[in-house]
């Protein structure tokens, strides 16, 4: 066939249009043997172990790590590996998801008596329902393609399209009946944009001790600006003869203070600061800080206890640092 885009896209289209029919006919194994495998993996006391070869052992993969960031603890197991050792990762209590389309797959089907022998419940995906490991299996779940979308129907294209769509089908129907939640979701996933969103606080973030802009009220105008620069959060607590917290003095304030013709050498913060000023808890979520920052159109916020002490500050800078954004 000459290589002209019209050909290419001719290709790609009949590939796209042939797997699109294959989850099309899949609905029709979302049956009582679904229902089955879904409510053995919920009960599962251990984990789902996920085994098989070659490409079903890629999307094997795939399924367990879908699983295990779903709220089923799962892990893919290789299955000539598994004779060679690896079956010791595998334990009674585990349910065995073993998947493989032609249902005959040597490396799979030789484990399954060790399997039994240890007590473990098998769920399989084969698109043969008469095959081996369907008939050995206590469960079935049928992912049979009318044809590949490889033109040879060599190479596994439509059948691992279905059997990844199948697995995606069992990990959501769990999430569901687990009540998975995204706060769930994010201690799986700490280092992702949800996690960071679900699971910083400010206590995380906030700088604190030493690190604290602070000036006494008595301070200069001009010698608090030495902090400010010197702490580099754009701003400077001040507090008064309690060490308690009275207001904040800004890199805005200053601006405002030169325009006005103040005497920045000889007048003091008590003299400018306006009392009060917006505050927040440790243990706020730093996303909800965020917020909070941009709802006010400022760029930082002070952290105080409940007894209203200052223990911390906190600015865009150190969201933009650690990625809220």
């Amino acid at each position: 066939m000459p290589l002209t885009e019209q050909n290419i896209n001719a290709i790609a289209i009949s590939v796209l249009e042939t797997e699109i029919q294959a989850l099309e006919d899949l609905k029709q194994y979302i049956n009582q043997a679904f229902y089955s495998a879904v409510e053995l993996m919920l009960n599962c006391q251990g984990k789902v172990i996920v085994i098989g070869m070659g490409k079903s052992g890629h999307i094997g993969n795939k399924i367990a790590a879908t699983l295990a960031s779903t709220g089923t603890p799962a892990f893919f197991v290789h299955p000539a590996e598994a004779s060679h050792g690896d079956l010791g990762m595998i334990g009674k209590s585990d349910v065995i998801l073993a998947i493989s389309n032609s249902g005959e797959t040597e490396e799979v089907v030789k484990i399954l008596p060790v399997i039994k022998r240890l007590g473990c419940a098998t769920i399989s995906m084969t698109g043969n329902e008469h095959s081996s490991l369907a008939q050995e299996s206590d469960h079935h779940i049928c992912v049979k393609v009318e044809k590949e979308a490889c033109p040879l129907g060599l190479a596994p294209t439509s059948s691992t399209t279905a059997t990844l769509a199948m697995g995606d089908a069992l990990a959501i129907s769990l999430l569901e009946a687990r009540d998975f939640t995204e706060t769930d979701f994010a201690f799986s996933h700490p280092a992702g944009s949800l996690g960071r969103k679900l699971l910083l606080r400010v206590s995380d973030l906030m700088h604190h001790g030493d690190a604290l802009p602070t000036v006494h009220q008595d301070t200069s105008i001009i010698k608090a600006l030495l902090v400010i620069s010197e702490k580099g959060m754009g701003f400077a607590a001040v507090l008064n003869d309690e060490a308690k917290l009275l207001g904040v003095y800004t890199d805005g304030d200053l601006r405002r203070s030169l325009d006005e013709k103040i005497d920045i050498y000889n007048s003091t913060l008590k003299e400018v600061v306006k009392p009060g000023c917006i505050t927040i808890k440790p243990q706020m979520l730093a996303a909800e800080a965020l917020a909070l920052m941009e709802e006010k159109a400022i760029n930082g916020l002070l952290v105080v206890d409940d007894s209203g002490q200052l223990v911390g500050a906190l600015n865009m800078h150190d969201l933009l640092k650690a990625k809220v954004l």
